[in-house]
């Protein structure tokens, strides 16, 4: 059984005011990591995640290691409760959506979690003065089929940068670029027929061209970390393929700002390579509800910090 599972991490998006608190205050291994944070970063991240205010934890360079770090709290904790090859084991994969990728790699002993939360910081950093400098946003649909969406971001980039930026399950899309080139799609992507059409709260075009400085600043970044050969192997964003060296991860993270987040592929990989349990850890579970709409052929188990919370106190 334990070899059949894999662990998911969620991105931007999942954060909310209050989260992690219960688990700091149930989990001397929890508090750890919320503390390492803090000293990390050099400011109380943790009185952010507990108390908000929304705003300043919706800001992408305060939500990346805020998410971050509860996602690794959660699984320490577990690991103290149950130890290393306890509740859950070892698994046979592991991947995160977009910012949760960095999630995985510390989960796959490819990254520490300082360095990581310091590349986290500085990713969303990045992030926010390519969207001063160059402003876009990003777009949800709802509805439309692969060729269909293809057809209508061509079209669209006669006005300028748009392209895919998330495939996060059959028939669910986002996309991303440039204000005008995005509202035409949106236009187009209504007239062809989606049942939802809806712009995102972001001033940011996330894993587009628009990404391309920061991709080339945070690649410099990347290349002086230490990578440790990852333990199990992680489903790439870009490619949706197992990496397994420190080098094509390397590559992955350099290339992950400016390129879509094949998230239904990496999914339909996972169950490809016999996993039949998907477990996502971290805040909320926006992933197990793409899971179920992906596959029928592997079920998703969701490891919230609440759940956690109610595992440590049952001993289950």
């Amino acid at each position: 059984m334990k070899a059949r599972i894999a662990f998911v991490f969620p991105g931007q998006g999942s954060q909310y005011v209050g989260m992690g608190k219960q688990l700091y205050d149930a989990s001397p291994a929890a508090r750890r990591i919320f503390d390492k944070a803090d000293a990390v970063l050099g400011f109380p991240l943790s009185a952010l995640c507990f108390e908000g205010p929304q705003d300043e934890l919706d800001d992408t360079y305060n939500a990346q290691p805020a998410i971050l770090t509860v996602s690794i709290a959660c699984l320490e904790a577990l690991k103290e409760r149950f130890g290393p090859l306890g509740y859950l084991g070892t698994p046979k994969l592991v991947a995160g959506h977009s910012m949760g990728e960095f999630t995985a790699l510390v989960a796959a002993g490819v990254l520490d979690f300082e360095d990581a939360l310091k590349l986290v910081r500085e990713r969303g950093r990045l992030m926010k003065e390519s969207g001063e400098q160059r402003p876009g946003g990003m777009a949800a649909v709802i509805g439309l089929d692969e060729h269909t969406l293809a057809e209508v971001v061509q079209e669209a980039q006669s006005e300028g940068v748009v392209t895919l930026a998330n495939a996060n399950s059959p028939g669910q899309t986002v996309l991303s670029g440039e204000v005008a080139a995005l509202q035409r799609a949106m236009e187009l992507a209504k007239a062809r027929g989606a049942r939802m059409v809806q712009r995102l709260a972001v001033s940011i075009a996330s894993h587009s061209p628009l990404m391309q400085q920061a991709s080339l600043h945070f690649t410099e970044l990347i290349n002086r970390i230490h990578f440790r050969p990852p333990q199990v192997p992680l489903i790439a964003n870009i490619s949706a393929q197992a990496l397994t060296t420190v080098d094509e991860l390397r590559a992955e993270l350099s290339e992950q700002l400016t390129r879509p987040v094949q998230w239904t592929r990496s999914v339909q990989a996972m169950v490809s390579e016999g996993v039949d349990t998907i477990v996502e850890i971290g805040p909320k579970q926006v992933l197990s509800g793409l899971i179920k709409r992906i596959t029928p052929e592997a079920k998703p188990v969701t490891l919230t910090d609440a759940d956690v919370v109610k595992l440590l106190a049952s001993g289950d």
